[in-house]
């Protein structure tokens, strides 16, 4: 505990006094790491529903959270084929995004020529106008 007080640069009581701050408080508050969330699978895997509710409510989880950290787990533990799109949809995408550029292209181009002729449009109305005030 001194050489971690000493590493950190505060005082030994202080550092003890965080510490049995942060054991006081409810499990629910205490921030789980991912070792121990992953750790919690894996004790909870084999267990039944009855079994996981009551280690839930001992280290203040709840079986949703539990739930959702098995298949954060799974899918990080997933192989990469599984997780990432396969070549025929990435050829797929690709053709896609193709289509998508050359209709924006095409949309750009229309805009352009539509504000073209609108301003053009204004300045004969503006000549011609003036023609008539005269």
């Amino acid at each position: 505990m001194e050489s971690v007080a000493h590493e950190i640069g505060v005082g030994v009581s202080t550092l003890e006094r965080w510490r049995s701050d942060a054991l006081s408080r409810p499990a629910r508050e205490r921030a789980w790491t991912a070792a121990a969330r992953f750790e919690a699978v894996l004790t909870t895997a084999p267990l039944d529903e009855a079994g996981k509710s009551a280690w839930c409510r001992e280290h203040g989880v709840y079986p949703q959270e539990l739930a959702q950290w098995r298949q954060t787990a799974t899918q990080a533990l997933a192989e990469p084929e599984e997780r990432g799109a396969s070549p025929q949809q990435t050829k797929q995408d690709r053709r896609r995004i193709k289509e998508l550029e050359r209709e924006l292209r095409r949309k750009d181009k229309a805009l352009a020529e539509t504000a073209a002729l609108l301003v053009l449009s204004k300045k004969v109305a503006a000549i011609f106008n003036r023609g008539e005030d005269e």
